[in-house]
């Protein structure tokens, strides 16, 4: 990965001491791939910052994000003057922050609390103002380079013949829509039907919670975007998405599961979101989508779009299944399945959801 270099020398310090300081600081969940024994200095000037690089920041004022979770997914308080180890990465969430990387090592946002460092543009109306933090400097290994959380990044990569006979995508209206309850709920009851379940989130930005929600639903394997070497997913090319999505996959058949639950974060509109399901279909990754969406009009919408990108859509889920009379809108509208968290925790149910052969739809008229 190239930096961009400021017109000057590049000046590091070295820290003999850097080891110690380090492990006093709070890490974030970002970064929970990085061997922290590679840091070797402290780069205080002379490059540009670029999405996953390693930074060493000190808090400077408590805002929306008044914790931290670490690597083993606590959330720790944070403190004005807490040193911090976290990862530069854009951010895009309607219902929080729009961030980007800056383009210097000055004053900028801890933008969410798996640990990304950005600075914000803009931010929901119902949000604080971001917790302010001062990059002490980036973390450098032997020979000079920034670490960057691509140096820690799990690769494998994909070939013709896939192992899990069955793979289903889950995808939403928008945030906060019942995606992850939907793929907690699938890896649930597909694991009391017996089958060993994978599961993986494609995109995003950086936080166990989406991890630890497949994990203790019973997933044998799970996986997300920060394995791939991504503090969060917004500003990647479709080929970068792609990379992701198939290294990912490919390490989930690799552990030989049965059936694999992918999440694709945000909703269609959102450009990485609508870029990767684009792909998914070019290359074949999935054999049915499950869409979750809070109310009626976003299902029947969701539907339509998914239909005229011909998906093979098999059922609507999410958080419109915690009403009836929303469940009979959608139903009597796209004709598809409604389907909530007790069917989808059923062994019975959602075997023969999954493992059904799509219906044919055609665009809501």
């Amino acid at each position: 990965m190239q930096h961009e270099t400021i017109p000057q020398r590049a000046s590091t310090v070295r820290e003999a001491r850097l080891p110690e300081r380090l492990s006093k600081a709070k890490r974030a969940f970002t970064t929970r791939r990085v061997d922290l024994g590679k840091a070797r200095r402290i780069i205080r000037s002379g490059v540009v910052p670029v999405a996953g690089d390693l930074v060493l920041a000190r808090v400077t004022a408590i805002g929306q994000h008044r914790r931290i979770e670490n690597v083993h997914g606590r959330r720790g308080d944070l403190f004005i003057g807490d040193e911090i180890i976290v990862a530069y990465g854009n951010r895009y969430a309607p219902d929080q922050f729009e961030a980007i990387v800056p383009t210097d090592l000055g004053e900028c946002h801890l933008v969410a609390g798996g640990g990304v460092a950005a600075r914000m543009t803009v931010k929901h109306a119902s949000m604080k103002q971001p917790t302010r933090i001062e990059p002490i400097g980036l973390l450098g290994g032997t020979s000079g380079s920034v670490l960057n959380l691509r140096d820690f990044a799990m690769t494998h990569e994909a070939t013709p013949f896939r192992k899990a006979p069955v793979r289903i995508v889950v995808a939403g209206s928008s945030m906060n829509a019942g995606k992850t309850t939907t793929v907690a709920s699938l890896v649930r009851g597909l694991t009391l039907a017996g089958f060993r379940v994978g599961a993986a989130k494609l995109t995003g930005t950086g936080s166990g919670g989406d991890l630890w929600s497949m994990i203790d639903s019973g997933a044998a394997a799970a996986l997300d975007f920060t394995d791939a070497g991504h503090a969060s997913t917004f500003g990647l090319d479709t080929g970068e998405l792609t990379d992701v999505a198939s290294n990912l996959l490919a390490a989930l058949d690799e552990r030989n599961c049965d059936v694999v639950i992918c999440e694709i974060a945000d909703g269609l509109l959102q450009q990485e979101t609508a870029a990767l399901l684009e792909a998914s279909k070019q290359e074949g990754w999935f054999d049915g989508l499950i869409f979750a969406a809070g109310d009626a009009m976003g299902a029947a919408y969701g539907a339509n779009w998914l239909i005229e990108r011909q998906h093979d859509l098999i059922a609507i889920s999410g958080l419109l299944t915690a009403s009836p009379l929303a469940s009979r809108e959608a139903a009597g509208v796209t004709g598809l399945p409604i389907v909530g968290i007790q069917q989808l925790t059923d062994p019975v149910e959602v075997a023969k959801l999954i493992f059904s052969k799509p219906p044919v739809l055609k665009r809501v008229a």
